[in-house]
């Protein structure tokens, strides 16, 4: 993994003193701010996004107290109705929030025909920008609506082969990419990866996924490998960890990981 810190881009805290929703016949085992700070501390992650999954819904509780508990170089990817006020979202930006998430895939999220006036909306009001975790290959028809919003990342390399051109055609409209859950997807990681950095290497972020729900394989310590392997170490910086600070407008500059206790923001 070479000398690298790491934000991590992508990550879920499943706390069950908080709600927690089954999804599709899934419930998520307990992975905790603990148990996350247990990976994250060897992989020398220096601060990270906290994205909430269909199984929290449009709960916020969970997201502040993990937020309040890892630090001020941690900031969390939500999910509200698009009913959710400007001064709601002023809110939740303040608590850390730097973006919303539309979870096309499996559902607990606002819907995609949201997609346009809601991702506008939440950048004019507080700067967010919009990510989807969605199989690129059902993006067709809407290529001209993403690559015309103000700020996008869609999650997992867009999941599947038949996905792959259209997230290169959403590149080059400079779309950003998560370099994450390679356990997860359908594609070869290391050839879609590779595409990606040669139309453009600032497009990708890596993430651990970590806890892994329902994928295939878990988050390995060698999915960095693969990443670097694949972007150079002349890009290896970036897409670990300043492509995805720029994005979500934070610094880790001298940060270490925060302790468990909550911090004020």
């Amino acid at each position: 993994m070479g000398g690298f810190t790491i934000f991590d881009a992508h990550f879920h805290i499943i706390d069950h003193a908080f709600r927690v929703v089954e999804n599709n016949g899934f419930l998520p085992e307990q992975f905790d701010v603990d148990a996350y700070r247990e990976h994250a501390e060897r992989l020398h992650v220096v601060g990270g996004a906290v994205v909430s999954g269909s199984f929290q819904a449009f709960d916020q509780a969970y997201l502040r107290d993990a937020l309040g508990r890892l630090g001020p170089t941690f900031v969390g990817v939500t999910q509200i109705p698009a009913s959710t006020t400007d001064a709601e979202l002023i809110e939740l930006d303040h608590a850390g929030i730097r973006a919303v998430r539309f979870n096309v895939r499996r559902g607990g999220s606002e819907t995609i025909e949201q997609l346009d006036a809601f991702a506008r909306r939440v950048h004019d009001v507080a700067g967010w920008h919009t990510e989807l975790y969605v199989d690129a290959a059902d993006l067709s028809e809407l290529v001209d609506v993403i690559g015309s919003l103000p700020a996008v990342s869609i999650d997992h390399l867009g999941l599947s082969p038949q996905g792959v051109p259209i997230l290169l055609r959403l590149v080059e409209r400079g779309v950003r990419v998560k370099a994450t859950g390679f356990g997860r997807v359908d594609l070869d990681v290391s050839t879609a990866i590779r595409q990606i950095a040669e139309i453009d290497p600032s497009a990708l972020m890596f993430g651990t996924d970590l806890p892994s729900t329902r994928a295939r394989r878990p988050f390995a310590d060698d999915d960095i490998d693969i990443l670097v392997c694949e972007v150079g170490e002349e890009h290896a910086e970036a897409v670990l960890r300043t492509n995805a600070e720029t994005f979500y407008r934070i610094s880790t500059s001298a940060a270490t990981l925060a302790p468990t206790a909550t911090q004020t923001r």
